[in-house]
């Protein structure tokens, strides 16, 4: 069983589905069914997957001492995370409401408050990366400090910085970058040379893996000791609900299956099928499947 440290961003997620962009103006819309509220985030999602699929997972993340970090810490309890490394040392937790229509396109709204102004415990997190396999740290400013502890530490890095921009390479974006074993990021602003731009990650940073989540088109793996690019079709296993979180999943699977294994090759075709089973469910941390359900699914 992967023992796997995630720390990211908790939030609470409120989707609303529309019939499409841009959104026309109303003053009362009843969109009966459309609205559903849940307990979600990055880090929250990410944790979740994994325990679903099998892991041992730690969850470090900070909420705020309100009524939200109650439904969060009930929601945790549920999913068997455990609230031992959840800190809360904000006003109020961040939500985020997230707009999407039948087609997938979608518009996420996200109020942080203040928690990029917070900081994490150093000693909680020594103590909780201690025994862990993996540590996926989330792009959240609480979670950088954590990086050049993991590099000290020797331990396996994973980071996904989501929907970047090549602008992005000397900014937010790139502490996480420079100290990633294991790279993720989202195509959508990056255009046709998705090639050419993974080729100059690696020049940057020397990440060992690096992957892009391709929407429809699928994902496009780098192994850097392989020298070697291997694309993967998206695939059709049930009805698309909702696309929001897919990204989040393809990394949570692929994190999963390379601490198990350590083939990327492997890794990155049942995470494929863990995405494409992950959007017939709505809202980002909803449609996991367990271990053995997706070994079942990559069989057939």
């Amino acid at each position: 069983m992967p023992k796997i440290l995630v720390s990211g961003l908790i939030n609470f997620e409120t989707t609303l589905k529309i019939n499409k962009f841009p959104l026309e103006y109303y003053p009362v819309a009843y969109p009966f069914g459309g609205v559903n509220s849940t307990v979600s985030g990055v880090g929250f999602n990410v944790a979740k997957a994994l325990k679903t699929l099998g892991a041992e997972v730690s969850l470090l993340s900070i909420t705020g001492g309100d009524s939200v970090s109650r439904l969060i810490e009930t929601e945790m309890e549920k999913c068997s995370l455990g609230c031992e490394f959840i800190v809360k040392s904000i006003q109020a937790t961040p939500q985020s409401v997230i707009i999407f229509d039948e087609t997938g396109k979608r518009q996420i709204q996200v109020d942080l408050k203040d928690i990029q102004q917070a900081v994490y415990p150093p000693d909680l997190f020594t103590k909780a990366a201690a025994a862990a396999d993996i540590l996926v740290l989330c792009n959240i400013n609480f979670s950088r400090p954590m990086l050049a502890a993991a590099v000290n530490a020797g331990k396996l890095t994973a980071c996904d910085v989501h929907a970047l921009s090549p602008a992005d390479c000397d900014g937010y974006n790139a502490d996480f970058m420079r100290h990633s074993d294991i790279l993720f990021f989202s195509d959508e602003n990056i255009g046709s040379g998705v090639h050419e731009f993974i080729r100059h990650l690696a020049g940057l940073y020397q990440n060992k893996i690096i992957a892009a989540g391709m929407g429809s088109k699928g994902s496009l793996l780098f192994v850097k000791k392989d020298d070697c690019f291997r694309h993967y079709p998206a695939l059709n296993l049930r009805p698309v609900v909702n696309t929001i979180g897919a990204g989040d999943a393809l990394f949570s699977a692929f994190v999963y299956y390379y601490a198990e294994t350590r083939d990327a090759y492997l890794a990155m075709e049942r995470a494929s099928v863990f995405a494409a089973w992950k959007v017939g469910a709505n809202g980002g941390a909803e449609g996991f499947l367990t271990g053995n359900e997706l070994s079942i699914l990559f069989i057939r």
